[in-house]
């Protein structure tokens, strides 16, 4: 395994991303794995101090049937029920003030979804795939008001890397301005674990069709829901 994959599932484990198959496969690797351990330990001592400022909040019934009547008022909202922990997190991120996403639609049914982080683990979009198919990403908005964003002259670009695959396949270029769009690949299809990597390129895209820049962001694919 390599670092920055473990450093990834390390991640994943403590946010409570992985189901509980992988959750006790974690559990039983940091047995015999101290770079696991340590990698665990790092995101825990990272995170311990948002529980600090929380407590657990009960939301009020009907909270967002109101919240959808007043978004889309010209339809009827329907209830839906919280997807744990992927969606939780942007909560917790909201509440611990490290940043706030935009608004995505509601997810629904089975889903997948992923956070996407930096190398610092500061996360960057919160993505998902709808149910045609599309990467629905939001930008995460940090204290100070930015949004994550390509240089002068450059371009963000989102790749996937399914399972066992080599080589990443482009998903498209990152308009510079959105705060929330989506992305239809035409050629692949998203899976769970599918890694989502984000790189830095020259100004309208990769010229060779593989990552040439930087990759930026990265998050895994994790389903959810039932």
């Amino acid at each position: 395994m390599t670092e920055p994959d473990r450093d990834l599932l390390a991640g994943e484990y403590v946010l409570g991303t992985l189901d509980q198959d992988q959750s006790d496969a974690v559990e039983s690797a940091m047995a015999t794995d101290p770079a696991l351990r340590s990698a665990v330990d790092a995101w825990e001592r990272r995170l311990a101090p948002l529980g600090i400022y929380m407590t657990p909040q009960a939301p009020p019934a009907g909270l967002w049937t109101t919240i959808e009547a007043r978004l889309w008022p010209s339809r009827q909202a329907k209830p839906w029920r919280f997807i744990w922990p992927a969606w939780a997190i942007c909560a917790s991120l909201v509440a611990a003030g490290l940043g706030v996403f935009a608004v995505l639609p509601r997810p629904a049914g089975n889903q997948m979804t992923a956070v996407l982080v930096a190398d610092a683990s500061q996360p960057a979009y919160m993505a998902r795939v709808d149910s045609a198919g599309g990467l629905q990403l939001a930008a995460a908005v940090s204290a100070a008001g930015v949004r994550p964003q390509a240089p002068a002259g450059r371009s963000l670009q989102l790749w996937g890397l399914p399972p066992g695959a080599t080589t990443p396949r482009s998903l498209g270029v990152l308009p510079r301005e959105a705060g929330a769009f989506t992305v239809t690949p035409s050629s692949l299809r998203a899976v769970p674990d599918m890694l989502i990597l984000i790189s830095q390129e020259p100004e309208g895209g990769s010229p060779t069709g593989l990552p040439t820049g930087p990759v930026v962001f990265y998050g895994r694919l994790t389903a959810v829901g039932g």
